[in-house]
């Protein structure tokens, strides 16, 4: 109380037990706060007349007219201080009331504040400015001559909490799933996707196009507005592709820290992954080399005189039918099934992985080792993210939901062809654990200062190619109702954003607005029939040179990929990618064609050499396109048969006449339906550089059908992915001879 009057400006002296002549001094008061604990301790001649007494205490005195035998006083005689003070609170009836109604003032204040914390506003944000080149620099320039935002700046300007951001230095964070709660009746923004026709050694800019139109969106059309990219393998930054931050002024930065280490989340797979994988090796290992009763005594082991089952035992034993629970109780023939998973190394594919190009790990022997007494098996090294547990990172909803798809992993089968899981290996519980951190969300910002999530980075053949659900969810939610979340599907439309549409969003329930198509001039004449480019070698004139008749024969290509776009029932906007050998005629015939053929608009944009400026019509016509009504629908029921599936993938999208299941894939389809993974979502593993099988076929062909000749299980992540055509897919990548990824790293490197 002597703090508050003070804040308020009064002159306050606080009497004690020592202070020297008591009563002079309260009779100098205007207002007495008496609060010592002594029964009517305070009388009327130390009151100053019409002075405001307020009394804090409360005795009980002895009263014989009480039932109770007592009555309640304060620390001032009430009847006699009442005589001179202007105002005075009882005892009992005046502290306390006025107590409880502070306290319930202050909580509506609380819960006012809690409640503004729950709604999204316009942000308050700071753009950074560009200074563009006529003459663009090399990406790694662009990104070094512009700074970064602290991140702890940005995160406050798009409304984080402190207590929902972990600063991984100054420039990146990672943020915590308890967004969601916080906004859980927030309104979800604008759900943008980008996709891209059929991609070409020329490359169509499709990240570029997807932080240019975040930028645009952001910074000059003043949305609340997230890009939400992908996290690019080492694998491919140090090979012939680069990195994937975007190029020219639409990029990510920093660009360097984006592309290599980031926050450790592929590093936290690949030790995820690689302790399954000893697991699988060390249980075959003890399974070969000890008794039931053994096994018995090191999984359920014997501590102080107790055994007791973990609770992923107490699953397993569900799983075998197993009622009881007692470690002491159960049967030989109870305790055999227990111990033994009895795993068949020739159906094991759990493999191990490394985020780094080595050809010379794709086939290797491992236990050569004495001590292993003969235990070798041949097997090979996967790139970190073919892991299904990127896949698994970038569909989970939960820390939950993550724990129970790592436990449903199928690794192998037994020698009776059951499916063996991570949760029978009792491994599921410590995989969760590594995978803690890399669950939440990486934020980043653009080279104009607009918030990136970088989350996942799944293959998109033999997984789905986007980023995660989460990041994509937390920042719808951050956006706000009339904000954008833009994010990027990999490869061409017909596969990143097939599996964008037929996977990520039926297990995230997100319903997209838009899509994006990303095409250029060059891209267009190669599937017109333009000769083949060699990358390090000068383009050949037809792509330097106008030739209408090669971009209207490539067109179909895109007037295909408009068509998935519409399957789905969403809004379709091109992007036209220019470059500057494109001519007039040719942006222009390329814009027309892709009106006809259906899509609400088709833009000319430049992004790559203006920033978020040069996609403002693009931006323009994306809003437009949102706020057009939608009837979003999957391409199949999930109950359909796994052949209907995959064929109306084929028909549908590829535009196949039918498929060709090879026998090995229809044995594979029936075992699978067999145990129980008929309803699971497809995911084709196709090249993606033709809509047939054969990447040599552009455009868009017909007469063709799909050869599927094996078909494997992502059980945890949750799909069937069908291997069409000859390529071997997910292995360690071979490294070029030079690679592009170590030439921008030399600039970064100190003399």
């Amino acid at each position: 109380m002597a703090e508050l009057l003070k804040w308020h400006h009064a002159t306050v002296t606080t009497c004690h037990s020592r202070t020297v002549d008591l009563p002079a001094v309260t009779r100098t008061a205007d207002i007495l706060v008496v609060a010592i604990g002594r029964p009517e301790f305070v009388k009327q001649s130390w009151i100053k007349p019409g002075a405001v007494v307020i009394d804090c205490g409360i005795n009980a005195i002895p009263d014989a007219t009480k039932k109770s035998g007592s009555r309640l006083v304060g620390d001032v005689a009430y009847a006699e201080a009442s005589k001179v003070a202007s105002v005075i609170t009882p005892v009992p009836g005046g502290v306390g009331p006025m107590t409880v109604a502070m306290l319930m003032q202050n909580t509506v204040i609380s819960a006012q504040k809690a409640a503004a914390q729950m709604k999204v506003s316009k942000w308050n944000i700071s753009y950074l400015p560009l200074e563009l080149l006529e003459k663009v620099p090399s990406d790694i320039e662009v990104a070094r001559a512009q700074t970064p935002k602290d991140i702890a700046e940005l995160s406050k300007e798009i409304g984080l909490l402190g207590s929902e951001v972990d600063l991984y230095g100054k420039k990146k964070a990672k943020v915590s799933l308890s967004v969601l709660q916080r906004l859980v009746f927030q309104k979800d923004g604008k759900y943008v996707v980008v996709a891209g026709i059929t991609p070409t050694p020329l490359g169509e800019g499709k990240s570029t196009t997807t932080i240019g139109l975040a930028q645009a969106l952001g910074a000059h059309l003043k949305t609340n507005t997230f890009a939400c990219v992908r996290q690019p393998s080492q694998g491919p930054t140090f090979g012939i592709k680069g990195g994937a931050a975007g190029g020219g002024y639409s990029q990510v930065i920093p660009m360097d820290e984006f592309n290599l280490h980031l926050t450790g989340d592929i590093h936290a797979i690949t030790a995820a992954n690689n302790l399954l994988a000893a697991q699988i090796d060390a249980r075959m290992f003890h399974e070969s080399t000890q008794t039931d009763k053994a096994l018995y005594g090191r999984l359920v082991p014997n501590i102080k005189g107790v055994r007791q089952f973990s609770q992923i035992q107490v699953n397993r034993l569900k799983k075998l039918g197993i009622v009881e629970t007692n470690p002491d109780k159960l049967s030989e023939e109870e305790i055999t099934k227990f111990v033994r998973l009895n795993i068949d190394p020739a159906t094991i594919t759990w493999q191990r992985v490394m985020d780094t190009n080595d050809r010379f790990l794709r086939k290797i022997t491992i236990g050569q080792s004495p001590t292993e007494k003969g235990n070798t098996r041949e097997c090979q090294f996967d790139i970190t993210v073919a892991s299904e547990i990127m896949a698994i990172l970038a569909l989970t909803t939960s820390l939950s939901d993550m724990r129970e798809r790592l436990g449903k992993m199928v690794v192998a089968s037994d020698t009776s062809g059951n499916p063996v899981t991570a949760e029978d290996l009792g491994a599921s519980g410590a995989l969760t654990v590594l995978m803690k951190d890399a669950i939440q969300p990486n934020l980043m910002q653009t080279l104009e200062g607009t918030p990136v999530f970088v989350h996942a980075g799944p293959f998109a053949n033999i997984a789905h190619g986007n980023s995660s659900i989460l990041a994509d969810k937390i920042a719808l939610k951050l956006v706000g109702a009339e904000g954008f979340v833009v994010t990027e599907a990999g490869f061409g439309a017909d596969i990143g954003m097939e599996k964008f549409f037929n996977i990520k969003c039926r297990y995230s329930g997100l319903v997209p607005n838009a899509v994006v198509l990303v095409a250029t001039v060059r891209a267009l004449k190669m599937h017109g029939g333009g000769p083949t480019v060699t990358p390090g070698v000068p383009l050949p004139p037809e792509y330097t040179k106008e030739n209408l008749e090669l971009v209207e024969g490539g067109f179909s290509n895109l007037r295909k990929q408009i068509e998935n776009g519409r399957i789905f029932g969403i809004p379709v906007v091109v992007a036209i990618n220019s470059f500057i050998t494109d001519t007039e005629a040719e942006l222009n015939l390329m814009k027309k064609l892709a009106i006809d053929a259906g899509a609400v608009d088709a833009v000319i944009c430049n992004h790559w050499a203006k920033g978020g400026a040069g996609a403002v019509q693009l931006a323009e016509a994306v809003v437009a396109a949102s706020n057009q009504p939608s009837d979003f629908k999957f391409l199949y029921n999930l109950n359909h048969p796994i052949e209907d599936k995959i064929r109306a993938i084929a028909q549908k999208i590829y535009g196949a006449d039918d498929i060709e299941i090879q026998p090995e894939a229809q044995e594979q389809i029936n075992r699978y339906r067999k145990q129980g993974f008929n309803d699971l979502p497809i995911c084709m593993a196709k090249t993606h550089l033709s809509l047939t099988s054969d990447p040599s076929k552009k455009g868009a062909p017909t007469g063709f059908k799909i050869p599927v000749r094996d078909v494997r299980a992502s059980v945890g992540a949750g799909f069937l992915y069908p291997l069409v055509g000859t390529k071997e897919c997910g292995q360690v990548p071979r490294p070029p001879t030079l690679a592009r990824g170590l030439q921008w790293l030399r600039r970064l490197t100190p003399k």
